[in-house]
């Protein structure tokens, strides 16, 4: 091959590359999509042929990561405030919506029994209780919120042991590091027969709903796929998927 047609073989090479480059999407992804993130990932790919690359973390971190110039394309919340947040300082493209509702369950992997769950977190069999940051973990405020509720959190303050996230919550339940945890429906899902998990699904009614968002970040703005990826998680095929880890539809 001559000297032109190296040179040319090289653009072609460098133009498929940020082609490819260009269709990829980031995506930051609250923890307790761990999970659904995967299987929202290849059913997206296998209908569009786009790829997304989340980032899987907790809500508050993600967005001062966002806010600190992370490019990230879309952002799936575990709640609406934080995307709220985003698109009020200027970081959206447009107006957060609600994409699913989370559900929040008491879980252990001890057939301890959760008739009466509140009698059981006070009792001396029960010596730690994993439960999310609330700071930056939606899961872990409508925990600390029911336990507030209940009027017990006082009592079982000591006994909670703080995960950076959901993510790190269900890790200290499924590996028996705690008793019991508050933490996402999904998990059970997430889990299936790997791992015997006992819970308890508490009742909505208790705890302010988590209401979970996704916004179109400015980053995003200019990438077409980064927009239907934000219109695919409003569709009737992911809300299938996230119906069938646990979460309620808006």
């Amino acid at each position: 091959m001559n000297k032109k047609g190296l040179i040319f073989l090289s653009l072609a090479i460098v133009l498929l590359h940020g082609v490819a480059l260009a269709q990829n999407i980031r995506v930051a992804a609250a923890a307790n999509l761990q999970s659904v993130i995967t299987v929202l990932q290849r059913d997206f790919k296998q209908r569009t042929g786009i790829v997304i690359e989340p980032i899987v973390g907790s809500s508050g971190k993600l967005v001062a990561q966002i806010s600190n110039g992370a490019p990230f394309d879309v952002f799936l919340s575990a709640d609406m405030s934080f995307p709220e947040t985003l698109f009020k300082n200027g970081f959206a493209e447009k107006k957060p919506v609600v994409y699913a509702a989370g559900s929040l369950i008491i879980c252990s992997s001890q057939n301890i029994g959760f008739t009466n769950w509140e009698r059981l977190l006070l009792s001396a069999r029960i010596k730690k209780i994993a439960i999310a940051n609330p700071a930056i973990a939606p899961y872990g405020k409508a925990a600390i919120e029911l336990l507030q509720q209940k009027g017990i959190l006082d009592n079982v303050q000591p006994k909670i042991v703080n995960g950076e996230s959901i993510s790190q919550v269900n890790t200290y339940i499924t590996t028996g590091v705690v008793d019991v945890g508050f933490t996402t429906q999904s998990l059970i899902k997430e889990t299936g027969s790997k791992t015997k998990l006992y819970y308890q699904v508490i009742d909505q009614k208790q705890y302010e709903p988590i209401l979970q968002g996704i916004v179109l970040l400015k980053h995003g703005a200019n990438n077409p796929n980064a927009e239907k990826f934000y219109q695919y998680i409003l569709s009737p095929a992911a809300k299938r998927i996230f119906t069938a880890y646990g979460y309620q539809l808006p």
